[in-house]
């Protein structure tokens, strides 16, 4: 089989032995991609969900129907959340169902067991999740399409639930993200006040450039500059617009960290 791609994001960190897998896209592209980098899922030590959306945990049920043991799957209580994406048509108005397609208790009687956070948290030696990250940049809006239901009427969807992944290492810092619904640089500001003096290595995954507007992008990386990352890969939801500016300001220093991608970083 070959390596094949979609709408969504998924990566397996090889760390001290261990295997985490951080997202799990849409459900369509996992078991196949590991299969072709000969990756056994089914030894997965620990499963991190960056957010709620079904393009982050639609492969979460495949994972778990691999294993014959319970495994833990790290995340923010919000994931739970139903949400939708208001799709406009002229006139009309439609919404999408975006949630994580499987219920909980599905999950659980899977294997899963929900580790849930809300603040910044070590979930293994060098390995943080962000928690709930803090909205202070003026320019880092919410993405309008997305909706939440409460009390009949559709509201913005803020995702609270929204985190990123930081790895220390030898090399400085990794940080990787899912979508980034709460800001790079918010993301990143949050990190360094968490982690001080520690340098910005690497940062890959998903930013949702594509989907805000040109001053939106033009602002974050203008800002993105002032952290003095080494590597910058893109994916998911960055779209080929904004990774081509990024490409421009950041040169050899950034990458497409597209499907069957491998990184290594010294530990």
């Amino acid at each position: 089989p070959d390596i094949i791609g979609e709408h969504g994001f998924s990566v397996l960190i090889e760390r001290d032995h261990n295997l985490f897998l951080f997202d799990t896209g849409q459900g369509n592209c996992l078991v196949n991609n590991a299969a072709c980098l000969k990756k056994d899922l089914r030894l997965v030590n620990g499963i991190i969900l960056s957010h709620g959306h079904f393009d982050h945990t639609g492969g979460l049920r495949q994972v778990l129907a691999l294993r014959s043991s319970p495994v833990p799957v790290y995340c923010h209580p919000g994931v739970f959340t139903e949400r939708f994406a208001q799709i406009k048509t002229g006139n009309t108005h439609t919404y999408r169902n975006i949630s994580m397609p499987h219920p909980r208790t599905e999950l659980e009687a899977l294997g899963a067991r929900f580790v849930l956070n809300t603040a910044f948290t070590e979930i293994a030696p060098g390995m943080y999740l962000t928690g709930e990250v803090p909205r202070e940049t003026l320019f880092e809006k919410n993405d309008p399409r997305l909706v939440i239901l409460q009390e009949g009427a559709y509201v913005p969807d803020t995702i609270p639930d929204d985190q990123s992944l930081v790895l220390s290492t030898a090399q400085g810092l990794v940080v990787v993200l899912g979508c980034a619904h709460a800001g790079i640089i918010n993301t990143l500001t949050h990190i360094a006040n968490h982690l001080p003096g520690q340098s910005l290595h690497m940062v890959i995954g998903g930013t949702h450039l594509g989907y805000l507007d040109k001053q939106q992008v033009a602002d974050t990386i203008a800002q993105f500059k002032s952290f003095s990352i080494e590597r910058i890969g893109v994916s998911h939801c960055t779209g080929l617009a904004a990774a081509c500016q990024l490409k421009q300001v950041f040169g050899d220093r950034f990458f497409f960290a597209t499907a069957g991608s491998e990184i290594i970083i010294s530990a």
